[in-house]
């Protein structure tokens, strides 16, 4: 029996007032043109528990069957993995349990002490699980400024799902988020080696190639700050081939040209 409470993010006692507004909050976060399709399960169990907790008369049924639940029913699952620290599978299966109610640090603070992106959560979640926790993970660390660690994720999503979909239309959104965050938040996060490695880990994900044209372009001049001239006037010219018409600085447009 589902915890209405938990899903909503809100105490037993808490007023309606309180209620409606966590709704509305999680609500946001789980509409279609945010979350995509993906989401609408998750969607249809909080308006679930929206619907009975908003009512005075059905709340009262609900608490009453639900403490005769869990009279019934005393095995909790967020303890069990919890008393299992050393185990990497419960660990995983504790970061996707946060994340599926709501509790974005409490995943965070476990996915790190687990090893972050060295933690191999796709070796102890269910192939589809470990997709959509990966795209929850990368969501959370992006707000928090780890643009690194949430582009590294989505890269690796994208490029299980060009070996098998599973998003399918929902990828137009991991994709979109993946642009957007190399277009504007990447780059100062990084140093520029690690930039120039990211927009290769990005050129091997088979995307379109005007697009690939422009990460090359970032490349090139990321190539060029660190005193690597021959590498960015190769990735210029790369990036011409692919789009002719690209624009580039007069330096990249010269060194290509006297090298071609």
């Amino acid at each position: 029996m589902e915890n209405y409470y938990s899903l909503l993010g809100v105490d037993k006692n808490a007023a309606p007032g309180d209620i409606k507004r966590a709704f509305r909050e999680r609500a946001k976060r789980l509409h279609p043109d945010i979350a995509g399709r993906q989401a609408e399960g998750q969607m249809r169990r909080l308006l679930a528990a929206y619907e009975v907790l908003s009512s005075r008369e059905r709340r009262f049924e609900y608490d009453r069957v639900y403490a005769r639940f869990m009279e019934k029913n005393r095995f909790d699952y967020r303890t069990f993995l919890k008393e299992r620290p050393e185990d990497p599978a419960s660990r995983a299966r504790l970061v996707f349990f946060y994340l599926l109610h709501f509790e974005d640090d409490a995943a965070l603070e476990t996915w790190t002490e687990g090893g972050g992106l060295n933690f191999s959560l796709e070796r102890y979640l269910e192939r589809e699980d470990w997709m959509d926790c990966a795209f929850l993970l990368a969501e959370e660390l992006d707000k928090r400024g780890r643009a690194y660690e949430a582009f590294t994720l989505l890269a690796r999503i994208t490029r299980e799902e060009r070996r098998r979909p599973y998003f399918r239309h929902f990828m137009e959104d991991v994709e979109s988020f993946l642009r957007e965050l190399v277009r504007r938040r990447l780059k100062p996060a990084v140093d520029g080696e690690t930039y120039v490695e990211c927009l290769e880990t990005l050129l091997s994900l088979g995307f379109p190639p005007r697009e690939e044209s422009r990460w090359l372009r970032s490349m090139a001049e990321a190539l060029y700050s660190l005193g690597e001239g021959r590498a960015a006037e190769g990735a210029f010219r790369e990036a011409l081939r692919r789009n002719p018409a690209l624009a580039g600085t007069g330096r990249l447009r010269r060194a290509a040209g006297a090298r071609g």
